[in-house]
């Protein structure tokens, strides 16, 4: 714990941005894998529900099918191995180029404008004090926020080659922007009132964890159920 202190102290940029670059990409790998979770329990649904209308007697089969069910309904381990069956689908593939691109955008921009962001407002507002804390919250709110985010969705959206690269931050930024307002601003108010200012960018970089899995999440979600309705 000495040594990462000691190398925080050393190289503070270094440290602080590649610290939140690794947490903003990993927060995607937990969304790709959140994600497939999801995708998994509605293949299984609809390979169970498929299964119950297969199986279900036909008016024609009569008094046969209706015997059929009945020898079914007796050997439950059947069903049983047929659902291990589809649990034991191959596993989720990482999307390394999806990954690369977010971890690209918190290089880039994230992590550098965090760094400089929260020293400028330390500079500007040393210390703590309940009265201090308020207004570097305050500001962080009204000018971080909406920044991050948009960066967030339009820099994903030009590395992806989209036509409207715009169209997600139309469509998401206000949802996203009220959402994060109750959770940063009680993150924030730690962050300013324990956490030393040496460390504060890569702190940030821990709690965009969660964030970043919703962002990410939000809008690899919306934008399948909008692909879906396309097609």
């Amino acid at each position: 714990m000495n040594r990462v202190w000691a190398m925080f102290r050393s190289y503070p940029y270094i440290t602080n941005v590649v610290g939140y670059t690794t947490l903003f990409a990993t927060a995607d790998l937990i969304q790709q894998s959140m994600l497939e979770g999801t995708h998994g329990q509605s293949t299984q649904l609809s390979v169970d529900i498929s299964e119950q209308e297969a199986s279900a007697p036909s008016r024609q089969e009569g008094a046969v099918a209706h015997l059929k069910d009945s020898e079914w309904s007796k050997h439950p381990a059947e069903e049983k191995d047929q659902s291990v069956t589809v649990t034991n689908a191959p596993m989720h593939s990482v999307d390394w180029g999806q990954m690369f691109r977010v971890a690209l955008v918190g290089l880039c921009f994230h992590s550098n404008f965090n760094y400089h962001w929260l020293r400028a407002l330390e500079k500007r507002f040393p210390g703590g004090g309940a009265k201090r804390i308020f207004v570097k919250v305050f500001l962080d709110q009204l000018v971080a926020a909406p920044v991050t985010i948009s960066a967030f969705y339009i820099g994903l959206s030009t590395l992806e080659g989209r036509d409207d690269p715009l169209e997600d931050w139309k469509n998401k930024f206000w949802t996203s922007y009220k959402t994060g307002v109750v959770y940063w601003s009680i993150m924030q108010a730690v962050n300013f009132s324990l956490v030393p200012p040496i460390a504060r960018t890569v702190f940030v970089g821990g709690i965009s964890l969660g964030w970043t899995v919703f962002l990410c999440h939000f809008r690899q979600q919306k934008n399948e159920s909008h692909s879906s309705c396309s097609t």
